[in-house]
């Protein structure tokens, strides 16, 4: 049993002198320690020594079983650090290049331009209300005055879902279902995106965002109206902005106008940026209809006000002095980064 004890040493022991890795060792490790190893099944046959000798000769396995570990955890301590070595002259890390940084993302220009117009007129007291992107023909053209015979109904500007339901060409029906409620006074703006039958270009896109506003109250007239658009730009645009209102005709509003605010490039005396008018137009906006008024449910004898709807484009497009929409679209990392 001794000479049996002695050769699995040796051949244990030579097995790994020649191991060239930690697989190879392992290998070592279950034939000759594992639970089916050789040592194991010596163990296992003790019964065939002689019960004097039995003490002793399990003292001469256990030695051997720790001779052959504490080699075996030698040449694995040895087979790393060789390997760390070749590591570290084949995997060089120059510390001194620049680290990778995270590309962390930003707000979108519309965003931006859509959280500054928001804080502007919630600082005046305005709520802001959503509504739905497809929306039933009664609110975006029944209810704001808008009959069946319309331009503005015709298939070639309007995204039809069928008869009666549209993509909202504009975020007017969200004032007239804020008007339906009941709840008086109003004041509210809507911001959303709205859909267009257009064709893509430099100023048109099929889908694009409106912020539109509303004030409902007894005694409100068109002076109101014109001095919230005066602060408007003034806010948006310096505090030197001027407006200017001309006539113009919308179904929902009656009377209608068109705002344009002095260039802020040029400060009102011409240049390429305002085609040499000194005026740049962006929004429109009139006193509510009276006859919208009754069809949302409120008296128009004892309830006035007005509205107003821009494109949140225009305003990105020309505080930012960007010359085409498409960029607000394209993804192009290199443009969204100057934001």
């Amino acid at each position: 049993m001794k000479e049996r004890l002695q050769k699995i040493k040796e051949e244990a022991l030579a097995r790994i002198k020649a191991s060239q890795n930690p697989e190879a060792l392992n290998d070592v490790r279950v034939s000759v320690l594992g639970k089916k190893g050789e040592l194991t099944a010596l163990l296992k046959s003790m019964k065939e020594v002689a019960p004097e000798e039995r003490p002793a000769f399990g003292q001469l396995v256990n030695d051997t079983r720790a001779e052959i570990e504490r080699v075996m955890e030698e040449a694995k301590k040895q087979m790393e650090q060789i390997l760390l070595e070749m590591k570290l002259k084949t995997e060089v890390i120059d510390v001194t290049l620049p680290a990778k940084k995270n590309a962390i993302g930003h707000r979108h220009p519309n965003t931006i331009a859509l959280e500054e117009v928001e804080r502007i007129f919630i600082g005046m007291g305005y709520e802001v209300m959503e509504g739905p992107e497809v929306e039933y023909d009664l609110y975006n053209f029944e209810k704001l005055n808008i009959p069946a015979n319309h331009p503005a109904k015709d298939e070639q500007d309007t995204f039809y879902i069928n008869k009666e339901i549209v993509l909202r060409t504009q975020t007017s029906p969200v004032q007239a279902r804020a008007m339906e409620k009941g709840k008086l006074p109003i004041r509210m703006i809507s911001p959303g995106r709205v859909f267009r039958s257009d064709e893509v270009d430099a100023t048109h896109s099929p889908s694009f965002h409106q912020i539109e506003g509303m004030v409902i109250d007894k005694n409100i007239t068109f002076a109101d109206l014109k001095g919230t658009l005066e602060e408007f730009a003034r806010e948006l645009f310096g505090a030197e902005t001027k407006t200017k209102f001309r006539p113009h005709h919308f179904p929902f509003t009656e009377p209608s106008a068109e705002v344009d605010v002095s260039c802020f490039k040029c400060g009102g005396k011409g240049c390429r940026f305002c085609k040499g008018s000194g005026w740049i137009e962006i929004l429109g906006c009139g006193m509510v209809h009276p006859h919208v008024l009754e069809m949302c449910g409120i008296d128009p004898k004892e309830y006035t006000g007005f509205a107003f709807g821009v494109g949140l484009e225009r305003i990105a497009l020309l505080k930012y002095e960007i010359d085409d929409m498409r960029l607000l679209y394209e993804n192009d990392i290199r443009f969204l980064r100057q934001f």
